[in-house]
């Protein structure tokens, strides 16, 4: 995607917030708004009809909701990524979005370079896990069901050798690869592969729910 602009689908029900969305990301040149849906299933058609690398997402949404929705972009496209907005009220409601496969999640009062720095990592194939937002919510959703989630990733972690536990662990804090490779004291590339190796292990797909995962295990 080199020397193309990320292209990205808004979907709110909201046009204040498709709006205000849409003036922070065409702020950055290499970012381009190709479409805008205000309910679930227009987000599908749009992000399909126009190619979207990224699709920011919101839940609470007419026709078909945004869980609903991710199965959907998954099935009709599924290069896509999708980033859910939530608010901190609708806790349950990211948690069940991260385990269908969603690319992260945004509060809707994010600062705009946050959502722009969400927007890229996204793009490039990572998962968003903001340190300030995202961390403390993961945490509190983790509260409930921790006891079976617990044992059950303890099992699955099992399975990996000693290094890509602690390279596991540190998707668990957030850090990007090349964070990751600065505090293992190797080259982003060989964590990248690490990282491969990983989510094909615990069958994970995506660095979110291989973070989640880490965190259940305890790691």
């Amino acid at each position: 995607m080199a020397g193309q602009p990320i292209r990205v689908v808004i979907a709110d029900d909201e046009p204040l917030i498709r709006a205000g969305i849409r003036m922070i990301l065409i702020s950055d040149s290499e970012i381009e708004v190709v479409g805008e849906a205000a309910d679930g299933r227009a987000a599908v058609e749009a992000a399909r009809a126009h190619a979207a690398d990224v699709v920011l997402l919101d839940i609470q949404m007419p026709v078909l909701d945004g869980l609903s929705a991710l199965p959907e972009f998954r099935r009709a496209v599924p290069e896509a990524r999708v980033i859910v907005l939530t608010t901190f009220g609708e806790r349950e409601n990211v948690l069940r979005a991260l385990e269908h496969g969603s690319a992260g999640f945004l509060l809707k009062d994010t600062a705009p370079a946050e959502l722009i720095r969400a927007v890229r990592a996204a793009a490039a194939g990572d998962a968003y896990l903001s340190p300030a937002a995202t961390r403390h919510v993961v945490e509190r959703l983790a509260t409930g069901r921790e006891a079976a989630r617990a044992e059950e990733a303890r099992g699955r972690v099992a399975a990996l050798s000693e290094k890509e536990r602690e390279v596991l662990a540190l998707l668990g804090e957030g850090l990007s690869n090349a964070d990751a490779g600065r505090r293992l004291h190797m080259s982003e590339a060989t964590v990248k592969t690490y990282v491969s190796r990983i989510l094909a292990k615990l069958d994970c797909e995506n660095r979110v729910q291989a973070a989640l995962l880490a965190r259940d295990a305890g790691l």
